[in-house]
């Protein structure tokens, strides 16, 4: 077997291919980070970077592909003309456990909401594991530990090399344009991907969906799914799902155990993180946990780190990190959150995105774009005639520097790149954390 990529997901799946008495190799085009060698170096599995050995890889009976290589791969389209099946780590991982799956999938939510369902659930005693596109990789876990249950966070580009796969619980929480260069730039392709999350359910299991959301109904209106439907929405009432209503969300599965919270008393403020909660809220009450333990976890959990993260409050203003927002649709949603006047800190590598969405909040509630990046040409493009300050900065320590003399008492200095990082940072951990250091420093 050949595993290609050698991030966690490729060493969680060679680790679990080798328990399982294959026969592994696993090859990386790029370097392999110090720690990941260092862990198939202890386990004995041969490895090589910096290239792809043909005629190796091309010898396999099965290939497990990292979700980073795209398809198009020259390597990847000389397997499948090969016929050699190519699968993801999900898909091979599931094979090895009887662990049922609750699988969250969406362009934007997805760490919150699967992180979120994880701490309910696990409050709740489920002997429960968190993985996918978050935390450890799922195949390690497998490998190394004996859960009853995983929330799994899945991307679209896990959902493309998945087959037999199928989710106890899915979550479709929203489609909007991201990665689209992997989807022939065509938006139907990629909801079409998304909704992979639904495949091989059957009537005894559960699709959570939201129904404000416009290319989700588009593609449901074609979909054939088997799976027992539950929808959510703070447009209308939901019969079986979750709606809101005069500032309650309401929660019945069960129509003889209503769950009922106010939205004052949820951990994760702000419209996006309503839908949030609901979607979480409705696969605990799909599992038939306790309304008081639903209710306790849903008004206790901490976000993760760089996603609207509160970092301080210094002279009545509040300085918020929300790195992790490397497209427009996240930047979309910090906004839409914040109540208060914004100076807004973005910029970074722009991946060919469109800031019209942006518009209408930037008009309403930014007084100030400090632009963090090496070419910052198209966000003065965007926003010229929207804000009256936008400011160039190349250091996270200079953007905070210039939010703190240009942000008045009330407002938020918020980070929300909207763009990827590596342009003057390692990645957007490291971008967050170079602001909070700086916020901390003022």
């Amino acid at each position: 077997m050949v595993i290609l990529g050698a991030g966690e997901s490729g060493v969680g799946a060679a680790k679990l291919a080798q328990k399982q008495g294959f026969d592994v190799f696993v090859s990386d085009f790029g370097a392999i980070a110090a720690a990941y060698k260092a862990e198939l170096q202890s386990m004995n599995i041969p490895f090589e970077e910096n290239q792809h050995t043909a005629d190796l890889i091309l010898n396999a009976t099965e290939v497990v592909k990292s979700p980073g290589i795209p398809s198009k791969a020259p390597m990847v389209k000389a397997l499948v003309e090969k016929g050699v099946p190519v699968i993801s780590e999900i898909e091979f991982a599931k094979r090895y456990t009887n662990a049922k799956t609750v699988c969250i999938t969406g362009s934007n939510g997805k760490s919150t909401t699967s992180m979120l369902t994880y701490h309910i659930l696990k409050n709740a005693g489920l002997n429960v594991g968190l993985a996918g596109n978050i935390g450890h990789s799922f195949a390690a876990q497998v490998a190394d530990q004996d859960f009853d249950w995983y929330v799994l966070e899945i991307s679209s580009f896990m959902l493309d090399d998945m087959y037999e796969f199928k989710a106890d619980i899915s979550v479709l929480l929203n489609i909007t344009p991201d990665h689209l260069d992997r989807y022939d730039y065509n938006i139907a392709n990629y909801a079409a991907s998304k909704l992979r999350i639904t495949q091989n359910q059957t009537p005894a299991d559960s699709f959570i969906y939201c129904a404000d959301d416009e290319e989700t109904k588009k593609i449901l209106t074609t979909a054939n799914i088997q799976a027992t439907t539950y929808p959510f929405s703070i447009l209308q009432k939901i019969d079986r799902g979750a709606y809101l209503e005069q500032d309650n969300i309401h929660i019945n599965i069960n129509l003889n155990n209503k769950l009922t919270m106010s939205i004052s008393d949820l951990a994760l403020q702000g419209k996006h993180n309503i839908y949030n909660s609901m979607a979480s809220g409705i696969v605990a009450k799909v599992l038939e946990l306790r309304n008081e333990t639903i209710r306790e976890s849903m008004g206790n959990f901490k976000n993760i780190d760089h996603r609207l993260e509160f970092v301080a409050k210094i002279n009545d203003v509040t300085y918020i990190n929300d790195s992790k927002a490397t497209n427009v649709n996240s930047t979309w949603y910090a906004l839409e959150s914040v109540n208060t006047d914004v100076v807004l800190i973005m910029g970074g590598v722009d991946k060919g995105n469109d800031y019209t969405m942006l518009k209408d909040l930037v008009r309403g509630k930014v007084k100030a774009i400090i632009c963090l990046g090496k070419d910052n040409k198209r966000i003065h493009e965007a926003f010229e005639d929207d804000v009256e300050v936008i400011v160039n900065t190349f250091s996270a320590e200079e953007a905070v520097q210039v939010a703190y003399h240009l942000a008045k008492k009330g407002s938020t200095v918020l980070l929300s790149p909207a763009c990827a990082s590596f342009d003057l940072f390692k990645n957007y951990e490291d971008r967050g954390n170079q602001f909070k250091a700086a916020v901390k420093e003022l």
